[in-house]
């Protein structure tokens, strides 16, 4: 007997599937970038609390972070890692996400010590945020208190082994699943939280936006959402004031 197989209809379009690449070759420029991009990270270390103090020997002529191709960065502008090192209030965790929405992707995070993956020692306190993945995607988690430097170098390279393989891609959950970060936002700082960036442009932009990036919470946002205005300095010092 024979198929029957289905035809398209005038102005239909065929369905394409994406084939496996075969030629050996087609894959060299991808795992060029990707080797690239693990072998030169910046590294912004938010000292949030004492996992900061392991950083230090981990940079230095003992450990020598930096023969891994790993160094610091000041500003999150041209940072590649996000390092959450200890526990976060939520008056820091604020902070926290500001920071990250203004790293440029493709951007991961780290969390160090037990305090980002529940809390830690402070898991009864009411000004600390417990799990960090809660408000954004977390690469890799450091446990201890405090974990050494060969527990940092040890997650450092876990992480650049997932570039190198196109496994390290939490970055891209930010913008698929914004509402589901967004809630958990507000529900910690409130509804009418907001911050600086486009998040919902950028999920554009970048082709990760799907139909988990707007909701209920990003709704809310755009109701409370206002133009952000720049802070009036004042000088309220009486003897100046005298002056005049």
């Amino acid at each position: 007997m024979t198929e029957l197989i289905k035809t398209p209809r005038t102005g239909e379009t065929l369905p394409v599937k994406a084939g496996k690449r075969t030629n050996p070759l087609a894959n060299v420029f991808d795992e060029l970038v990707r080797f690239a991009q693990s072998r030169s990270l910046f590294m912004l270390h938010y000292c949030t609390g004492c996992g900061a103090i392991e950083l230090p020997p981990s940079m230095t002529s003992r450990f020598d972070m930096e023969r891994l191709g790993i160094q610091p960065m000041v500003s999150p502008r041209q940072a590649d890692i996000l390092l959450v090192t200890g526990y976060v209030s939520v008056k820091t965790l604020k902070r926290i996400i500001l920071t990250y929405e203004q790293m440029g992707s493709p951007k991961y995070v780290i969390g160090i010590c037990s305090c980002t993956v529940n809390g830690g020692m402070y898991w009864q306190s009411y000004a600390t945020a417990k799990k960090l993945n809660d408000y954004m995607p977390v690469d890799i988690y450091i446990a201890g208190c405090m974990p050494r430097p060969e527990a940092v170098i040890a997650g450092l390279r876990e992480l650049m082994e997932n570039i190198r393989q196109g496994k390290a891609d939490s970055w891209k959950d930010y913008y698929r699943h914004y509402d589901h970060y967004l809630g958990h936002q507000q529900r910690l700082f409130g509804e009418t939280w907001q911050t600086p960036t486009d998040v919902i442009a950028e999920a554009r932009h970048y082709g990760l936006f799907g139909p988990d990036t707007l909701g209920t919470h990003t709704a809310l946002l755009e109701q409370h959402q206002r133009p952000l205005e720049a802070l009036e300095m004042k000088v309220d010092i009486p003897e100046l004031m005298a002056r005049r």
